[in-house]
């Protein structure tokens, strides 16, 4: 059996009998005004934090959800969109599918606003995506990228791209984690399927994501997730795992390489106004501005004796440099 055979074992389990413990159980659960999230949907929340940014949602934008879970953040998407069929949920799992359909006939039960229309549920391969290129607004994806092995995961990268506009958003959430693991752990498919061992570093993730071509990334939330400790698995340290929220933006590639946000800012304090490095960025006296990191090299080379440049903070809210 292979480790996507038991993937999909797993999450048809998780549809037929909700498992609450399954993924990581402090989820946002946002109850915007004139939303409510039934209960059900509550229980099979697989994921490992939020897509769903109110920043990425105006005008309508046609939107695309991988691994449909439960229903819950296509419910929450669905909220700003409100058209037929403006939003598009996909999975592989049969099972998970017809969950997520009964689910939003309890929402329409409890939202007068939404009709179970507004969502169109497909049977699909996140390697394969059902989608037409260049149709999609924003994309999202929960604890589901961390699964797969790296030949996979570039393929879904790929494919999210594929179907993005451009500008258009891919918006993440999965488990990272900075330390090693051995070969046990990352060989284990069902701690795999449970978004633990494959999680990767940072770095790596991000790797993944410029190479595929997004030209902009941001690094909106980094938080505690899980520990794998060697009374419960096989690994003799204790190993941390977090859990990050990500956007990636089909923006084009820069000459000098990707924008990667990870929450620095630059904070100019000298004797004039402003400070202007003639490279697009304008730093207002005592005013915190986000920037790149690949800007935060630049200012940091110019050996400014009145230019403060913050650690990353992974956490980016928008706003700044680029």
């Amino acid at each position: 059996m292979s480790y996507l055979e038991t993937t999909h074992n797993v999450y048809k389990e998780a549809a037929l009998t909700p498992d609450v413990g399954l993924c990581c159980t402090t989820n946002p659960i946002w109850e915007l005004p004139g939303l409510k999230i039934p209960k059900i949907m509550q229980e099979m929340n697989y994921g490992c934090g939020s897509t769903v940014h109110a920043r990425d949602l105006t005008n309508n934008p046609k939107m695309l959800y991988v691994g449909v879970g439960g229903g819950m953040e296509l419910l929450q998407f669905a909220y700003f969109n409100r058209q037929k069929a403006g939003v598009v949920g996909i999975d592989v799992v049969d099972e998970m599918l017809e969950a997520s359909r009964k689910n939003f006939i309890e929402a329409e039960a409890q939202n007068p606003w939404f009709k179970s229309d507004f969502v169109d549920l497909k049977k699909g391969d996140a390697m394969n995506l059902p989608v037409e290129d260049n149709s999609i607004d924003v994309a999202a994806q929960n604890c589901l990228f961390n699964i797969f092995k790296a030949d996979d995961l570039k393929q879904a990268i790929a494919e999210m791209y594929r179907v993005l506009k451009p500008h258009g958003k891919l918006v993440m959430s999965d488990p990272t984690c900075e330390q090693p693991m051995n070969d046990a752990l990352r060989n284990d498919e069902r701690l795999r399927a449970l978004c633990l061992s494959g999680s990767l570093p940072i770095a790596e993730y991000v790797k993944a994501l410029t190479d595929a071509g997004f030209g902009t990334i941001e690094i909106r939330a980094r938080k505690p997730y899980r520990i794998l400790d060697p009374k419960n698995y096989p690994t003799e340290e204790l190993i941390y795992i977090e859990s990050i929220e990500v956007a990636a933006i089909k923006d084009p590639m820069p000459a000098d390489g990707p924008c990667i946000f990870t929450g620095k800012a630059a904070i100019y304090y000298g004797d004039q106004d402003y400070f202007d490095d003639k490279e697009g960025h304008v730093l207002l006296k005592n005013q915190p501005l986000a920037i790149c990191d690949k800007t935060a090299g630049a200012l940091k080379s110019l050996n400014r004796d009145d230019i403060f440049i913050s650690e990353s903070t992974f956490h980016y809210d928008g706003g700044g440099c680029c």
